[in-house]
């Protein structure tokens, strides 16, 4: 069974930093691509960065330059670097598997991340 586990989420002041972690159990890690996706109050779930096995990344233009994603597959764990954080970046942060078909599954339970004015 795969499990996803967010976690780092909080409360920041905009242009703060956090950074978010995706602990990944029951799947072979290093050969799997991994994204992270944003929903907030009202709105559909947006895709936000995503990672190969081999490291190469893809981002929304809404955080580039800005995010950064990275994976260290001795420990099984995906991260998410947000610096210059704004108040729309407020949201809960997901983690999940690609899958075939480039859809993605076995979504974590999310963390919060609420960025203040």
């Amino acid at each position: 069974q795969v499990q996803l586990v967010e976690s780092g989420g909080g409360l920041v002041q905009a242009g703060g930093s956090l950074r978010l972690s995706c602990a990944v159990a029951g799947r072979t890690f290093s050969t799997t691509t991994l994204g992270w996706f944003r929903q907030a109050p009202g709105k559909e779930r947006d895709f936000v960065a995503s990672i190969t096995w081999s490291g190469s990344t893809n981002y929304a233009d809404s955080v580039k330059g800005r995010f950064t994603i990275s994976r260290d597959n001795a420990k099984n764990t995906m991260y998410l670097q947000m610096n210059s954080l704004k108040p729309e970046d407020t949201a809960v942060y997901y983690c999940a598997v690609r899958l075939a078909g480039l859809t993605y599954g076995y979504w974590g339970q999310g963390t919060q991340v609420t960025v203040s004015s």
